[in-house]
């Protein structure tokens, strides 16, 4: 039945204070009866005790037996005396000594003296003491019964003592306001405790019913698990608090291991790199591009009012490759651009030679153009037999003339047609080349420097520009996802920096290879690159 039907508020706060008072509500009274069922026994005990006591201090008066044993029952004997003497000075309620046939020889009211008693006395008679709470002929009362004896040692009677049980009931009843006050002011205080609660339950739940909470709850699941992007929750020490499906794909992570993680810190779950400090906010920034794994990543992270932080992941794995294959197709038109350019200045030329007439000037120009490409596709298809690379390096030669930068192949190169994974290399020397070209741009003496051989199975790579160099300092840090020395560019396919090196480190690295940064002799950078088993 829900809370409505049984007129309970809705608020997830007013329900949660309404409990807490039921609650405390009911320890207290609980409490309570757990401590005045004892308190009652204790007191009870302690007047049979009491009355105990009182019996044994009579019956340890000589004169008591010897008067039991020298004079008949009656309200003047010695024995009526001094019992009503004890009694007077106790408070007892009644203080009766009976003899050995259960007679009485005192009682608080004389006409019953000389009359049997009203309760079996064989116990205490028999030389037994008695505690016990018993009805009698003066009402309730807590009793002590002792044996009498003689001077040598004999039995020769009984004395009972018994206390008013009204005046136990007293004290029991009088104790009851004291603990009402106690349980009062603790419920008071509970109250006020739950109640400011209830008002901090109020402004986190943000006035919202438990329905609303586990639907809300209900929605986010089912949101962030069918989302197409990935979503990281942390709480303030970094630790994850939630994975997504689509997270945990772009992460790597097992998919089983989504729900596994939480509570672990991200640093041991990913290990340490660019990708945990873009996630922990030790990097920040809008659309901060990481490389995790194979795949590109786009991230973004928002701070929540708890210190935790949400952060998204966005594949951009296929878009980055389209926007450096549209960047190099780009670069392929302008040059082609310009050897049209340079095609119709060199076909104006010759139309001014034929027209001149200088005919053996004509031929000795077309023989020297023709013979300037083929020396070049020449050299590279003779040093370079894998047909991607030898087209990739036709390629960027044609661009760096377009940007004046000589591209030429050392004397040591030389690849045969055996690549495990031609598509790889091809993006490792391409990325290289383009840094190199861009390095030595502007430099004195422009030159780019391309040697790639093989080693047995082992491919080795190294790329040489004539640019400023690579500070010892930085040469680990240039292959950090983000790290660029150039600016975004406005109109290319992809704006994000810093991915190029980052990459050629993480496709060597996946072939078991490595990527190092060093000076080139003559000044310069030099980048190597060993990729063991990379041929067949």
């Amino acid at each position: 039945m829900s809370a409505r039907r049984l007129g309970l508020p809705r608020r997830a706060a007013s329900q949660i204070l309404l409990t807490q008072l039921a609650i405390a509500a009911g320890v207290l009274a609980l409490a309570t009866g757990l401590f005045l069922a004892p308190l009652s026994a204790q007191l009870d005990d302690q007047a049979m005790r009491r009355a105990l006591a009182i019996a044994q201090s009579a019956a340890a008066d000589p004169s008591l037996a010897a008067g039991l044993l020298g004079s008949a029952p009656s309200p003047d004997s010695p024995v009526q005396a001094a019992a009503e003497r004890i009694r007077s000075a106790t408070g007892a309620e009644y203080v009766v000594v009976m003899d050995l046939d259960g007679i009485r020889r005192s009682h608080p009211s004389p006409d019953r003296v000389g009359r049997p008693v009203s309760t079996d006395p064989r116990d205490v008679l028999a030389g037994r003491p008695v505690m016990e709470i018993d009805d009698g002929t003066l009402g309730r009362s807590a009793r002590g019964k002792v044996p009498l004896l003689a001077a040598d040692g004999e039995v020769v009677g009984a004395v009972s003592v018994g206390i008013a049980y009204d005046s136990v009931q007293g004290r029991l009843l009088g104790a009851i306001p004291g603990l009402l006050a106690y349980a009062g002011g603790a419920l008071a205080a509970g109250a006020l405790a739950a109640y400011l609660l209830s008002r901090r339950i109020h402004r986190q739940t943000r006035d919202l019913a438990f329905s609303d909470i586990a639907g809300l709850l209900a929605e986010r699941e089912a949101m962030l698990h069918s989302i197409r992007e990935g979503v990281i929750a942390l709480d303030r020490t970094g630790r994850i608090r939630l994975v997504n499906d689509e997270a945990a794909r772009l992460l790597g992570l097992a998919p089983e291991a989504a729900g596994a993680v939480a509570g672990r810190a991200l640093d041991e779950v990913l290990g340490a790199g660019r990708t945990t400090d873009v996630l922990t906010g030790r990097v920040t920034g809008r659309d901060l591009l990481t490389v995790q794994g194979p795949r590109v990543l786009v991230a973004n992270r928002m701070p929540t009012e708890d210190g935790g932080a949400v952060a998204t992941l966005r594949d951009r794995t296929e878009l980055e490759h389209l926007g450096r294959e549209l960047d190099s197709t780009k670069g392929l038109i302008d040059a082609l651009r310009a050897q049209d350019h340079e095609h119709a200045n060199r076909l104006h030329t010759l139309l001014g030679l034929l027209e001149l007439g200088l005919y053996e000037e004509a031929v000795e120009f077309v023989t020297e153009v023709v013979g300037v490409h083929r020396s070049t596709a020449e050299q590279v298809t003779e040093k370079v037999h894998d047909p991607l690379l030898a087209a990739l390096l036709m390629g960027k030669t044609t661009v760096a003339a377009e940007r004046g930068v000589p591209l030429r192949l050392a004397d040591s190169a030389l690849l045969p047609d055996r690549l495990v994974d031609p598509g790889g290399l091809v993006t490792i020397l391409g990325n290289l080349v383009d840094n190199a070209l861009d390095a030595a741009v502007g430099s004195a003496a422009p030159l780019v420097e391309v040697d790639i051989r093989a080693d047995g199975r082992t491919a080795v790579l190294r790329v040489r520009d004539s640019g400023p160099g690579v500070p010892v300092a930085r040469r680990e840090e240039i292959f950090t996802e983000g790290w660029s020395t150039k600016e975004p560019q406005a109109g290319g396919a992809h704006r994000g920096r810093g991915l190029g090196l980052a990459l050629v480190r993480r496709l060597a690295e996946r072939q078991g290879g490595t990527v190092r940064a060093g000076d080139a002799t003559g000044g310069g950078a030099e980048f190597s690159v060993v990729l063991p088993e990379a041929l067949r």
